[in-house]
This record gives structure tokens, C-alpha cells and sequence, in this order.
């Protein structure tokens, strides 16, 4: 360690400040819990030939950043969620993503002071930005630009810690020629704004440790003050992007113990009531600053998204109450015989008891019961007793007898019949299998009957009251509307009413599957009375209400589902990979591929493995060094080998916290993962170098400089030897096949290099020029079989000749793709909403001006969605069904969160998006 505690001494004196870049001795070093060794690397106070150096390698790294940042001019790789998240946040439409929400807001503001409106949905990877006048190149400034800043951050860290200024420009160096992170920072992702606040982070802990290694007569100064700030800030910033921050929160709040526990050993110069200064400054700077950063944001976030939108079937309803038009009028308290209502399912948040008059494709071929995530008449349940009421003349009939006479409430073990008022069946059920869940413990719900039928013994339910769940003493009692939750068994066989997070089929039109469970789990068993009407209740019953959950009720529960939903992601994916591969760089992502060019995702091997190398000399040294320190060696006695071991290990430190919990997580894992770690493998691989060429005298190295400033250059040489050769990976430039087999040095390194030509010369006649592809306006008539998306070729087949024309024209389709006249259209009008669906056609023209057939339209480019994508919530436009009789449900279902519905890994080779965020996988 380099802090070390003094014993007690009556002396209390300050020692005087040290001047800038020179490092206190044992001899001056007072009685006080400086450390031995330390310099006053103050980075505002470098020589200007330092500032003339850093300004010369920011602009080289503004070149490589932003070199054709404008290409491709298509959605790549996880653009499909962080740009949709942008059209979401503008258009104000709620969604959920396991990230926190600052990066996607940056992304969002330099979309929007760039022009963007949000109408460009970033749906599918190698859709085209040009057409639709998409700004993807200022949302693509924004982490390029971060990415650029990491260069000068790396810089005056290495500064701060006490390398020479040709280390920290080796450092800097590093940071411009990585692949992998320049790869990441060039699109609309979340990693390069995660990078940049990580190294910020860095930095002002870095200068902050420095302050306060320099001993009391430097703590509470306002430098001092500025760094801890400054550290506070950058860790709410990192967090804010990605929970990854916490990793970074770990590893300041470890090192912050360290001093701490040094400043409780000096009792010279540290009282108990200054020690507990320090304590307070710490956890003001480093607590309650991020906390509220991050609050702050959310804050932000929930003022952005007022409309409901895809992620709101990932939350309870008092949280979607608060969406505009999701908030319902008071309804009567009391739930009585012959009341109109509509049942909410508890535990899945995945809708409303449904039915329409569909019927079951097997089993019974019974109407099909269901869960719907929207409002609808077909919601509606009106409560029937099991025998009819008696009047002068005997049982009044009807589904309307209880519309007279005194309200009769329904309480605990009430049998019930529910009667669906708008295709006049019953809730059903017997002793047949489910067509989807076909577990012995499962029973079919359905419904069954017709407008007169009295109904049969199967259509008896049991209402038990859930006392644990009602809120209040007469919610235990009687069933009252949305606070009390109740279980349906049925009478006949005892199963239990239950849905879960499984989807129905096409014929069921995506919608959440209902059952009868005899085994079901009590959460997905419990429903509540949401819409209650009685021709009895009038103005002056009792009414109710979802209770408002406020800003910490809603940021507590989105915190909830964000991690619920994280931790859920557990499906593979064709392009993840596990830590272990990570540090020795085994395997990329493909990000992109179209016209024989391609992006994938790959760092530089130099840089990634010398990085890796160094944290290993690390490793080895400090084994080694507790060996000989359990010996009896006197090693830590050595000013340089007490620095050696603190510095590298410090970032060693934040190497080994930002990668190992990973282990951890079952989660999908990708490489773009690991680069906070590898930011401080290359900070640690610069210290270690720099000692051994500027600070370890037994290696003769340090008297002469000549040796080392060569080193650095040779290497900084090989570094972007290696970068230029990967380039066309990270940029998505013109290569030829030789040129790529002759790089790939390791098998699994599974970029395909035979969708490039042979020759460079190919291109010019065989790549399509994207600015003459023609765009197709198509509005497509939505039906239960349009799926809104294809299942196109990543690298289309070269063409003969290049495309000679553009055009434009708009087709309206049913939703079996058929083109529909003027006639027709203007028929369906008011009857059926469109959506609008842009296409990018390349017409390839022959010597005579004719079209050639060059294989089905659209067939190009674009990947097929990630199964993440159609696992999570995602609910389509509010468009209420009609009466069920004629047509289907409308609307997509709320989609399963992943662990019960299984999904087919696709290892084709093809560009898909990642599963990290939300609504789109994740």
C-alpha cells in the first residue's frame, strides 16, 4: 500500500505544499497520512507543450471517429433499439428499456436539434436513412464526438497517476486505434457515452486520490472539493447510462474504505470530529450527488413519456393510470350481481379476461378465451348468480334479471356464473387439454353457449377473496372494484382460473393464453374487478380509483422491472459470447452487412492483448510479492515498489470490477461488454511500461529515455499497422476476400469473408449506388397475418448492371399483400386503420431501359429481428375490435418476458440486434 497510517505523535504541523510533478521523499514526508513518493500532478497546471500534444492527438482522433461516419446510410446492429427509443422519446410514447435513460435522451436531443421527428421507426437492420430524410448522422455525431473525448481523458489520467507525457500520449494512441471502440462510437449506440463517463470517472477520482495522497494541508481545499465532486458527478452519469456504472460505484467505493481506514490510523493529524468531515464530504460527493443525478433523470425520462406506448404492458395499472388516456374515471366501490365488468389478470400485467367469437383450432373448438392488453367491449363480464332471481312469477330470465330490485354484493365463496355480453357465452371450462399448454394440470377455458341457453354446471365459479392482496377491511369481505383480489375455481373440476406469459398462435392472434390450472402458481391465479357498471349504482355509490403511485412509486417499480426483465434475458443469441473468451478477444458481433460490405465487431489484437498481458504481470507480481512479504522481504520498504503495487493496482482495480461480476450473470452477453474493462487494462499497460522505462531504476532504462520513447513508437507503429488492416470491418469499407482471409488470425473470429469480391474493382459494378434506390411508400391494411417485416438476404447477389432509375409510388395492401385498387381502398376507409411501411427497391435497367427481374422485391439487407424482439411487451395501437363476430382482435398480445416460452437460436450469420434493451428484446 502507499498509505500508511503514523504512529501517535504530539507534533500536528502541516508540511508545506509540494511542488507541481515532484514527488515527496521519506525524509520530507511529515508525521500525517500523505504517502510516500506522491507528486502534485495537478493537470491544470502541465506545460503547454503538454496541451499542444493533446490537442494534436484529440484531432487525429476526431479523423478516425468521425472518418465516413455517414456510412452505412442504413439502421446497423442495435440502432434498431436506441434510435427507436429517440422516435419514442419525441413522440412521447412510453416504452421500457433496462438501461437508465441519459444516453438515450443525448441521443435523443441531438436527434431533435438536428431536425428528427420521430416518424422513422428503426425497425429492421439495413433499413435506409436517406430516403425518409432521417438525421443519422448528427444522432451518430453525438457518441462519436464522446468517443473522441475519451482521448484527452485517458491523456490527463495518465497524467494525474504520474506517467511521463509520451506514456500518456502511448495511452492516448491506444484509445484512437482500438477497432472495437471505434466501431462502437461511430453509431446511434450506448456504449461510447458509457465509455466516456467511465473515463471521466477515472480522471477526477484519479486527481482527486492525488489530492488527497498529498497529506492534510491539501484536503478541504477547493481543488480538492472539485475533484470529489467531479468524481460524484461521473459516477451518476456512468450509472445513469448503464447499470454497468455500478461496477464503476464498486470500485471508487472500495478505494474510498482505503482511505478512509487510513485516515482512522492517523490519529497526529485526523480528530475524530475531522474524520468525520471526511466521512460526510465523501458521502454527500459520492452518494447522495449520484443518487440524485440519477433520480433527476428519471424524473426527466417520466416528463418525456406522458402516451401510452409499447412498454406499458411491462407495468402495473396504477402505473399506466398515469399515462394520458390510460387513466379511467371513478367507478362504483361495490360489486354486485348483474354488474358489467371488465377482469384484470394480476400478476402479468398482460391485460383484460377476453373472448371473441373465435373458436379454438383443437380440443373443444370452443370460443377462445383470452388476455387482451387494451380496453374493449369484448372485455365485458356481466356477473350472474348460479340460479336466476325470483319474481311474482316465478325465476326472472335474462342476463339483465339482476337490473332490478336491492343490489345483492358478492362476497367470499360466492358461485358465479360470468356471462360474456357480446357474444352471449359463458366462461367455461372442463376437463380437456389446452392447445397450446397441454399439461395434464391445465384445463381449457373457453366460452361456451348461446344467446337464450341457460348454461351448464361448467360454467360454475367459485370466488375466493385473496385477504393478503385486498387493500382494506371490507375488500376482504366483499368483492369490491380494484381492491380486492380474488381467485375463479371452478366448481366441477377445482382448477383455478390462470394465465401466464405464454401467446397464443397466429389463430389466436398473439394474444396471452387463459387457462384453468389445477397446480397453477397463487401470482398468476389472482384477478381483480377493474370497470365496474350496474344500473343500481348510480351518481351517489361509492366510488374508487387507482391510487396515484407518484415519482417514487413509478421510479421504484420501473427499477424493478428493469432488473426483473435484465436478469431475464437468458436466451442465447447467434453472435454472444461468455467472459471468458473476452480478454483474449475470441469472437466479435456482427453488426452489419449489405452491398459485399460488412461491420463486425472486433477490437485491435495488439492493443487488446498487450492489454491483457499487463494486467497479467500485475497478477504475477503481487503473487510474488505477498510470498516474499510472508518471507520476511522487506520490498514494501521501496518507495517505487510500494506506487508500483498502489497505482497498477488501483487500476487493475477497476480492470477486475468492471469484468468479473459478469461471471455472474446468466444473462446474454456480448463483447462491446467488456470495453470499460479493457479502458483500464490500457491504463494499466501504460503505468506498467512507464514505470519500467521511467521509474524503475534496476532495469537501466530510466537514464535512457531514448529507449523507451522508441518503444512507444514501434509499438504505437504495430498498433496502427494492425487498426488499418481491421478498418474495413469498423468501417464498413470496400475489401476483397484475400484480404480478409490473410487477417483472420483465429478460427472463431467469424466474420464471413466471402460476401466481399475478389477484386476491389468489383465494386464499381456490382454495388448498388444507394442513392439510386427506389423508395416504395407502402400503407399495408394491418390483419392478424402481417407481421411488418421480412426475412431478407444480409449481401445480395452482384448485379450486372448498376441501378439507373429512381422512383417513387405508394401501394396500399391487405394483409396478405395484395395490392388493393382505388375503389377498394376508398371502401375501407373508417374501417380499417393503415400503416405506413417504407421499402428501399433497387430496379437494375438493361441497355434498352427495361427492368430486369433480379428476385423478389426487398429482398435485401435486412436482418431478421432477434427473438428478444418478439418475446417482451409490445402492444400494438390502440385500435378497439369490433364485436367479435365478424373480424379478429386487432392488436398484438403482451408478449412473454422469455422463461416460458422457448425460443429458436439462429445461428445464420446474419446482423441481428443485441438483447439488451428493452421493449425491442429485451
Amino acid at each position: 500500500m502507499a498509505q500508511k497510517a503514523t504512529s501517535p505523535q504530539k507534533e500536528s504541523t502541516y508540511e508545506a505544499r509540494v511542488p507541481n510533478g515532484v514527488a515527496r521523499s521519506a525524509k520530507n514526508r511529515s508525521k500525517d497520512y500523505s504517502s510516500d513518493g506522491v507528486a502534485d500532478n495537478d493537470i491544470f497546471m502541465l506545460p503547454a507543450s503538454d496541451f499542444q500534444l493533446l490537442g494534436l492527438l484529440t484531432a487525429i482522433a476526431a479523423l478516425v471517429r468521425l472518418f465516413r461516419i455517414y456510412q452505412p446510410s442504413s439502421v446497423v446492429f442495435d440502432e434498431v433499439h436506441f434510435g427507436g427509443f429517440a422516435s419514442k422519446y419525441i413522440k412521447g410514447r412510453f416504452f421500457m428499456d433496462v438501461h437508465p435513460p441519459l444516453a438515450k435522451l443525448l441521443l435523443t436531443l441531438a436527434g431533435w436539434l438536428a431536425g428528427f421527428d420521430g416518424n422513422f421507426d428503426f425497425k429492421d437492420i439495413g433499413k435506409d436513412y436517406v430516403e425518409p430524410g432521417v438525421p443519422y448522422v448528427a444522432m451518430r455525431l453525438l457518441p462519436a464526438l464522446m468517443g473522441v473525448m475519451t482521448i484527452p481523458t485517458i491523456f490527463l489520467t495518465l497524467k494525474a497517476t504520474g506517467c511521463r507525457t509520451m506514456t500518456a500520449a502511448m495511452g492516448a494512441g491506444l484509445i484512437i486505434f482500438e477497432n472495437g471502440l471505434l466501431t462502437q462510437s461511430r453509431l446511434i449506440l450506448l456504449d461510447s457515452p458509457l465509455i466516456i463517463f467511465t473515463a471521466f470517472t477515472a480522471l477526477a477520482w484519479t486527481c482527486f486520490t492525488n489530492q488527497h495522497e498529498q497529506g492534510p494541508e491539501r484536503a478541504f481545499d477547493a481543488s480538492w472539493w472539485f475533484w470529489l465532486v467531479a468524481t460524484g458527478l461521473g459516477l451518476g452519469a456512468t450509472v445513469s447510462v448503464k447499470w454497468v456504472g455500478l461496477f464503476t460505484i464498486a470500485w471508487v467505493g472500495s478505494l474510498t474504505l482505503v482511505q478512509l481506514w487510513v485516515l482512522l490510523g492517523d490519529t497526529n493529524t485526523v480528530t475524530p470530529r475531522r474524520l468525520l468531515k471526511h466521512f460526510l464530504a465523501r458521502l454527500f460527493c459520492l452518494v447522495v450527488i449520484p443518487l440524485t443525478s440519477y433520480l433527476g433523470l428519471f424524473a426527466i425520462h417520466f416528463i418525456c413519456l406522458v402516451n401510452p406506448g409499447d412498454g406499458d404492458g411491462f407495468m402495473s395499472s396504477e402505473f399506466q393510470a398515469t399515462l394520458n388516456s390510460k387513466a379511467m374515471q371513478d367507478v362504483p366501490a361495490d360489486v354486485v350481481l348483474g354488474s358489467r365488468v371488465s377482469i384484470r389478470h394480476h400478476n402479468t400485467h398482460g391485460g383484460y379476461l377476453h373472448s371473441h367469437n373465435h373458436m379454438y383450432p383443437t380440443g373443444s373448438k370452443q370460443q377462445q378465451i383470452t388476455l387482451y392488453p387494451h380496453k374493449d367491449e369484448n372485455n365485458v363480464w356481466l356477473l350472474e348468480n348460479q340460479t336466476q332471481p325470483e319474481g311474482l312469477d316465478g325465476p326472472i330470465n335474462g342476463s339483465k334479471a339482476w337490473d332490478t330490485g336491492e343490489p345483492i354484493p358478492i362476497r367470499d365463496k360466492t358461485v358465479l356464473r360470468l356471462f360474456h355480453t357480446v357474444t352471449d357465452r359463458r366462461l367455461h371450462s372442463h376437463d380437456v387439454r389446452p392447445p397450446v399448454s397441454e399439461a395434464d394440470w391445465q384445463n381449457e377455458a373457453s366460452a361456451y353457449g348461446y344467446e337464450g341457453f341457460e348454461g351448464d354446471a361448467n360454467d360454475y365459479f367459485r370466488v375466493e377473496i385473496v385477504k393478503s392482496l385486498s387493500d382494506g377491511a371490507a375488500a376482504k369481505d366483499r368483492v369490491r372494484t380494484i381492491e380486492t383480489k380474488f381467485r375463479l375455481i371452478h366448481i366441477m373440476t377445482g382448477c383455478a382460473l390462470f394465465s401466464h406469459k405464454v401467446k397464443l398462435p397466429d389463430w389466436g392472434f398473439e394474444q396471452q393464453e387463459v387457462t384453468c390450472a389445477k397446480q397453477g402458481t397463487l401470482p398468476n391465479s389472482i384477478w381483480y374487478v377493474e370497470q365496474n357498471e350496474h344500473p343500481l349504482l348510480g351518481a351517489n355509490a361509492e366510488k374508487v380509483n387507482y391510487k396515484n403511485p407518484g415519482f417514487l412509486g413509478k421510479f421504484w417499480e420501473l427499477q424493478k422491472v428493469m432488473w426483473t426483465t435484465n436478469a431475464g434475458l437468458v436466451e442465447s443469441h447467434a453472435w454472444d459470447s461468455r467472459p471468458p473468451s473476452w480478454p483474449v478477444l475470441r469472437r466479435g458481433i456482427n453488426f452489419w452487412g449489405k452491398d459485399r460490405r460488412q461491420i463486425y465487431l472486433i477490437g485491435n489484437p495488439i492493443i487488446w492483448w498487450s492489454s491483457t498481458a499487463a494486467v497479467g504481470i500485475y497478477f504475477v507480481f503481487k503473487v510474488l510479492s505477498v510470498l516474499r512479504w510472508q518471507r520476511g522481504f522487506k520490498d514494501y520498504e521501496n518507495i517505487n515498489f510500494k506506487r508500483f503495487d498502489y497505482e497498477i493496482g488501483t487500476s487493475v482495480l477497476g480492470w477486475a470490477f468492471h469484468y468479473f461480476p459478469f461471471f455472474l450473470m446468466q444473462r446474454q452477453l456480448f463483447l462491446h461488454h467488456y470495453f470499460p474493462a479493457l479502458y483500464f487494462a490500457i491504463i494499466a499497460l501504460c503505468q506498467v511500461y512507464d514505470f519500467a522505462t521511467n521509474r524503475i531504476s534496476a532495469l537501466g532504462l530510466r537514464d535512457r529515455p531514448a529507449i523507451g520513447r522508441s518503444g512507444i513508437a514501434i509499438f504505437l507503429a504495430i498498433s496502427i499497422v494492425a487498426f488499418t488492416l481491421y478498418a474495413p470491418l469498423s468501417y464498413g469499407n470496400r475489401w476483397t476476400q484475400s484480404a480478409c482471409n490473410k487477417v483472420k488470425i483465429l478460427n472463431t473470429w467469424d466474420f464471413d469473408c466471402s460476401v466481399f469480391p475478389t477484386e476491389l474493382s468489383q465494386y464499381s459494378v456490382d454495388a448498388p449506388s444507394p442513392g439510386n434506390a427506389a423508395q416504395t411508400a407502402a400503407p399495408v391494411a394491418p390483419g392478424p397475418s402481417d407481421k411488418g417485416s421480412q426475412d431478407l438476404n444480409v449481401t445480395p447477389q452482384a448485379v450486372a448492371e448498376p441501378s439507373v432509375s429512381r422512383a417513387e409510388k405508394v401501394e396500399y395492401r391487405d394483409q396478405d399483400g395484395n395490392i388493393l385498387d382505388e375503389e377498394q381502398v376508398k371502401a375501407l376507409e373508417g374501417k380499417v386503420s393503415f400503416e405506413t411501411r417504407y421499402e428501399t427497391r433497387t430496379r437494375i435497367i438493361d441497355s434498352d431501359g427495361k427492368e430486369v427481374d433480379d428476385g423478389p422485391a426487398g429482398a435485401e439487407g435486412v436482418a431478421p429481428p432477434h427473438p428478444d424482439v418478439e418475446r417482451l411487451p409490445e402492444t400494438a395501437p390502440e385500435v378497439p375490435e369490433d364485436d367479435g363476430r365478424d373480424s379478429p382482435a386487432t392488436a398484438s398480445p403482451e408478449e412473454d418476458v422469455g422463461k416460458e416460452k422457448s425460443v429458436e437460436k439462429a445461428d445464420d450469420g446474419r446482423p441481428r440486434p443485441a438483447s439488451e434493451p428493452s421493449e425491442a428484446t429485451r
